[in-house]
């Protein structure tokens, strides 16, 4: 063959770029390949107690056989043409793993308390975190949310971590799902400050260094655009020295900053979407995840009141899910039947099409049909089809059938690097 180009010259793009090379491997690794929840529950430090989960999951079983019992009554409520495929998932969803990443909050839902009182619910919330992760009754990400490293309550917040964290220790060392979250950053340094206070407690320990991540909430206008004009969001990834875990957008905090009216508070107003898009935009290929807010319209009290409410839930998590955003804040119990409904509806509706585009693609077969799939594509329907088993919406039997590819099959598609 002849050619115009040697070998030299590549080799010369190949060493000016090296430096580059390394970097973006270094900064966008892709999806790290474990489990994203689905949600978030919010729980205040002084209401935590060891049947929690247990209690969520009874209050969501209990509201849901009340107001919506069988499958015509819940499509009904939600006002959604069917819900066969879902209800009975949901229901043993309830039943056996009702919240999938609980939070402690010593933050906005705990307030401010003595020393000694929040001292001790510090140490209590690790003895019950501890307890409940040994006897398997912990879901399966868990944590705190201490007070953020704002300069009035810094003190406060380091030494409730580190009262949690030692008697985590104690206890028997830090549980694998263990999450920890940042509130209210107004500057790129509080994360590298949050990152100093991990890397000296994993070295008086003893532990692994990047052992401890956490995620950042972005509640703050600051966090999001900077005086000189830039976007801040992807300045607090390098800040936290590669332990941020997550992105967590705050609906209330946020768009009050922005001058929202209260009755506008939401997580689907106008600057919420801004935020989340810069967001979404600063983690994409990063591998750290993104997490919507939360509503505080609660499903409490006669059956056209809850049913109202869960209509509302029900149509900001499948709007949320159509944006990508695959994790939300749940803050009663009650919301959770519709978080559930909405999720497994968004995966139950789309799981057939979406194997048989991948077993296409996979076969070699891809547009013989109505569309022509492309790798990142295959990549994006291999991630639809594991969130899917992930979070219960689906069968790992089921994905199997449908396409015909194993689970590192289609963690290869997915370019899951875990």
């Amino acid at each position: 063959m002849t050619t115009t180009f040697d070998s030299t010259l590549t080799d010369r793009l190949t060493a000016r770029l090296a430096a580059v090379d390394a970097d973006l491997a270094r900064r966008y690794p892709g999806d790290p390949g474990t489990r994203q929840p689905v949600h978030t529950v919010y729980v205040p430090a002084d209401a935590f107690a060891a049947d929690t989960v247990r209690t969520w999951g009874e209050r969501a079983l209990a509201a849901l056989d009340e107001h919506a019992p069988d499958a015509e009554a819940l499509a009904a409520a939600l006002g959604i043409p069917d819900a066969a495929a879902v209800h009975d998932r949901v229901r043993a969803k309830l039943a056996r793993e009702p919240v999938e990443d609980l939070r402690v909050d010593f933050e906005d839902g705990y307030g401010r308390r003595s020393d000694a009182e929040e001292d001790e619910a510090a140490a209590r919330a690790a003895e019950l975190t501890a307890a409940a992760v040994a006897d398997g009754g912990a879901p399966p990400f868990v944590g705190i949310r201490a007070k953020s490293m704002e300069a009035a309550v810094r003190d406060r917040g380091v030494r409730t971590l580190d009262v949690f964290l030692t008697g985590l220790m104690a206890s028997g060392g830090l549980p694998a799902g263990l999450v920890l979250t940042l509130p209210k950053v107004t500057h790129a340094a509080q994360v590298t400050a949050m990152a100093e206070v991990a890397g000296e407690f994993e070295k008086a320990h003893g532990l692994d260094a990047g052992r401890l991540r956490f995620e950042v909430q972005i509640e703050t206008t600051q966090a999001v655009l900077g005086p000189d004009g830039r976007a801040t969001v992807a300045r607090l990834l390098d800040a936290g020295e590669g332990r941020v875990s997550a992105l967590h957008y705050g609906t209330f905090d946020y768009s009050a900053a922005c001058g929202v009216a209260p009755a506008h508070q939401a997580p689907d107003h106008p600057a919420a979407d801004h935020a989340k898009a810069v967001m979404q935009t600063a983690v994409a290929g990063t591998g750290v995840r993104l997490s919507d807010g939360s509503t505080n319209v609660l499903p409490v009290g006669p059956r056209e009141r809850v049913h109202a409410a869960w209509r509302h839930h029900h149509t900001l998590v499948r709007r949320a899910l159509a944006r990508a955003y695959y994790q939300g804040w749940d803050m009663h119990p009650g919301h959770l039947p519709t978080r559930y409904a909405a999720v497994y509806g968004f995966y139950r509706e789309g799981l057939d099409t979406a194997a048989a585009r991948l077993a296409a693609y996979a076969g070699g077969t891809a547009g013989g049909g109505a569309v022509l799939d492309e790798p990142a594509t295959a990549r994006s329907l291999a991630g639809f089809l594991l969130r899917a088993v992930d979070c219960g919406a689906a069968d790992s039997a089921e994905v199997a059938r449908l396409t015909g590819l194993t689970r590192p099959e289609l963690d290869a598609l997915a370019g899951r690097t875990g």
